[in-house]
């Protein structure tokens, strides 16, 4: 990340920052499931890759060290929940999955289309609360990044439930996000799971198989990598 690109994103997160209104009391009723902010990121963005706060330019460490030593996904119907600009999506595709990636926010999609053209990714707008009937019960694999930790703890049981929903008897859950403590004062969004919170993942037909709790490193906080496998 050079200089400049750090600075046009830290000037674009304190932008961003102002605009939230889960940033001051009584967010929630404001803008509850976060789709006005999530909008405004991308308009704002304006085609600068700086801008968008999340936007890594490569499928996130820790979803690329978890394909790399658990095998590929070949012949599998995968899907990638709050895809942003689709590089998890092109790296659930590289391991040999058919790939269903969707985004919240209209203009996500179209700038991941243009970055992964050709067609091997199926990038679609749907609202995580609000999923395609045909989806339920129809994916292999089901991939979800930072999406639990930017909703507010109380939309946390239905995103659960709602991601659990799309797997197939058998299908596997894998969930990375930011962890804290449970007396862990927060700041966010966006708000880093608690143990408590990651393991309410499982119930309702979903066993966790691994929960790994990994300890921050250089440029990166601590995080939870859960599988999660539907009975």
């Amino acid at each position: 990340m050079s200089e400049d690109f750090a600075a046009r994103r830290a000037a674009a997160r304190a932008r961003l920052d102002a605009l939230d209104p889960h940033m001051k009391p009584g967010g929630t009723a404001a803008d509850p499931r976060r789709k006005d902010w999530f909008e405004a990121v991308y308009v704002l963005a304006d085609g600068d890759f700086a801008a968008v706060p999340w936007a890594g330019l490569a499928p996130h460490p820790l979803l690329a060290d978890w394909l790399a030593h658990n095998g590929r996904l070949d012949g599998l119907k995968a899907a990638d929940v709050g895809c942003g600009l689709g590089d998890n999506a092109a790296a659930l595709a590289e391991a040999g999955a058919g790939v269903v990636a969707f985004d919240l926010v209209s203009g996500a999609i179209d700038w991941a289309r243009r970055r992964f053209p050709g067609g091997d990714i199926d990038f679609r707008v749907a609202d995580l609360f609000e999923l395609p009937a045909d989806w339920r019960g129809a994916f292999d694999f089901v991939q979800e990044t930072y999406t639990l930790q930017a909703l507010p703890a109380e939309l946390l049981p239905s995103a659960g439930a709602a991601l659990g929903g799309l797997l197939a008897p058998g299908g596997r859950l894998l969930v990375i996000a930011r962890a804290r403590e449970e007396d862990q004062q927060l700041a966010g969004p966006p708000w880093p799971l608690t143990r408590a919170a990651i393991e309410g993942l499982a119930g309702a037909g979903l066993r966790m198989t691994t929960l790994e709790d990994i300890a921050a490193a250089e440029n990166r906080p601590r995080h939870w990598r859960a599988l999660l496998t539907r009975d």
